[in-house]
């Protein structure tokens, strides 16, 4: 699984954050996005990684700006995780 952070520009209120959200989740084969205006960010799991290209497609049309993507392995941690 992987854990990919994206700083976004334009995001003002939890509208804004559901705009993006659904962005993404309409676009991408994703497990989970939750995005933050007070942070700028959306933090985005998923299986394979997810491209900037990808990202680009699934918001440019928004008008939201993407101004940075990192992407790290993520490894879910819980009661039964190892």
């Amino acid at each position: 699984m992987y854990r990919t952070t994206v700083q976004i520009d334009g995001m003002m209120c939890s509208m804004c954050e559901s705009h993006v959200n659904d962005a993404i989740r309409n676009t991408l084969q994703i497990k989970k996005v939750s995005s933050s205006h007070k942070k700028n960010t959306a933090e985005i799991i998923s299986e394979e990684p997810v491209s900037e290209a990808e990202l680009h497609r699934a918001l440019d049309d928004t008008g939201y700006r993407i101004i940075s993507v990192t992407s790290e392995e993520y490894r879910k941690k819980g009661l039964f995780s190892r």
